[in-house]
């Protein structure tokens, strides 16, 4: 049985609502967690591109990238659960794994699928909540992979999105 139900979820999904590229987060991280997800994406069947400057390359060390100086080139983690879907990771801080999801690529329940699967599979390996808000909302979780549970929850009502997302 699915983690969430496409017609329960679909204002989650709605970019007109949540804007098109949702913010997920795993907040409350550090360095070794970075490492963990940078070996789930090496070991998966994930399409993936690291780039540093846009220039694309191997993804060194969790260590590495999190130690870049101050004024360094931004540096990327693209990665492709399914092909046709992409998250985009940008390792700035230890203290917390942020990245996008793009709305419009995760439609129906195929899309609902698709991100519970990857969202699960990032908060397994880390052990950690793994969550979802609206674009450039950070306080108000939608949905979430919830450890305990071993499965993405809501953490809002969709019929309220309007007050989860106000201004997007």
């Amino acid at each position: 049985m699915p983690d969430l139900l496409w017609d329960d979820v679909r204002n989650f999904f709605d970019p007109d609502l949540m804007g098109a590229l949702p913010d997920v987060s795993v907040p409350g991280t550090s360095v070794e967690e970075w490492q963990a997800l940078f070996d789930l994406v090496r070991s998966s069947r994930w399409t993936w591109r690291y780039s540093d400057g846009g220039v694309a390359g191997p993804l060194p060390s969790a260590v590495d990238v999190l130690s870049r100086p101050p004024g360094a080139d931004a540096v990327d983690l693209r990665v492709w659960p399914v092909p046709d879907v992409l998250a985009i990771f940008c390792p700035v801080s230890a203290e917390g794994i942020y990245f996008d999801v793009d709305l419009r690529e995760l439609q129906g329940q195929a899309g609902v699928d698709i991100l519970c699967e990857f969202l699960g599979a990032i908060g397994r390996r880390l052990g950690k909540p793994v969550l979802m808000t609206g674009e450039g909302d950070f306080d108000n979780p939608v949905l979430g992979f919830d450890p305990v549970a071993d499965r993405v929850v809501l953490l809002a009502d969709p019929r309220q999105i309007a007050l989860v997302a106000p201004g997007v």
